[in-house]
């Protein structure tokens, strides 16, 4: 790997990791078009690692609310009191959320990396999620702030997060519309799914940061290279994307994610690239 080809893919995942257009799917069509060999455990340790820097930029930006969210818990665990703190309930909200894809992205994990790991797949789950996106923002009522978020909330958005591990679909797509099927107002289903999101993406680092260290396919210098670039594009990212989502709807990330994935159907039947 080529210390541009790290720039890119970090300016690929810094873009795409939060917003709901399927980070996965960009990462598999670029590093192809850049001619890497994306089942190269190099290549999937490089990508799972870069993630590190999205990381940093969720925690850089909503530090304040992760303080507050951990200190509210840590009062909670000792007073009966802090355990009516509307943070407190939060706090748990995010963790029990944040249990299901880590026991399906656990169990799971060889049949996602295996036989859903194609192009194909990429594309379909692009377009069928662009679907259910279009109807969540139909359905939505977005009356519920963060102050209205219950466990039963935290339950299904959490089980719709596992939906992300199907690629195509997207994380941050699958958890903010069923924020959005749950009533949740666009800001607050937005904020949830970064939340949400911070324990699911060090999880998916620490299971791929072995696979860097097992080969010589990608340099320290391009490691570190791809995760800077990642952690300021990210940055950027989730600063549009909360102005961006407080004034418009999703049908601007359906209409493009149709797009991708109409344009890797047509590159997949023109032979421009292969599905695996």
């Amino acid at each position: 790997m080529e210390l541009w080809h790290a720039i890119i893919l970090g300016i690929v995942e810094g873009i795409t990791e939060f917003l709901p257009i399927s980070s996965t799917g960009h990462l598999v069509l670029v590093e192809k078009l850049l001619g890497l060999q994306v089942d190269d455990p190099g290549v999937i340790g490089f990508t799972a690692v870069i993630q590190g820097g999205a990381i940093l930029a969720v925690l850089v930006y909503f530090v304040r609310d992760v303080v507050r969210l951990l200190a509210a818990w840590l009062r909670g665990l000792f007073s009966r009191q802090a355990r009516q703190e509307p943070d407190y309930r939060l706090a748990w909200y995010v963790i029990i959320g944040s249990l299901p894809i880590a026991v399906v992205g656990y169990l799971a994990q060889d049949l996602i990396k295996g036989s859903l790991w194609n192009l194909w797949t990429i594309a379909v789950g692009m377009i069928v999620w662009s679907g259910v996106m279009a109807f969540a923002e139909h359905a939505a009522t977005h009356v519920r702030g963060e102050r209205q978020l219950n466990l039963t909330d935290a339950v299904v958005i959490g089980l719709a997060q596992c939906l992300s591990l199907a690629p195509g679909v997207s994380r941050a797509g699958a958890t903010i519309t069923v924020g959005l099927l749950r009533d949740l107002d666009r800001v607050t289903a937005t904020r949830l799914s970064f939340f949400l999101g911070l324990p699911a993406l060090v999880g998916a680092g620490v299971l791929e940061l072995g696979e860097v260290s097992s080969t010589d396919t990608v340099s320290t210098a391009a490691l570190v290279t791809g995760t800077v670039v990642s952690f300021v594009v990210a940055y950027a990212s989730i600063v549009w994307l909360l102005r961006f989502v407080g004034r418009h709807s999703l049908m601007t990330f359906v209409w493009y994610r149709l797009g991708f994935g109409a344009l890797l159907i047509l590159l997949l039947l023109t032979g421009a690239v292969t599905a695996t």
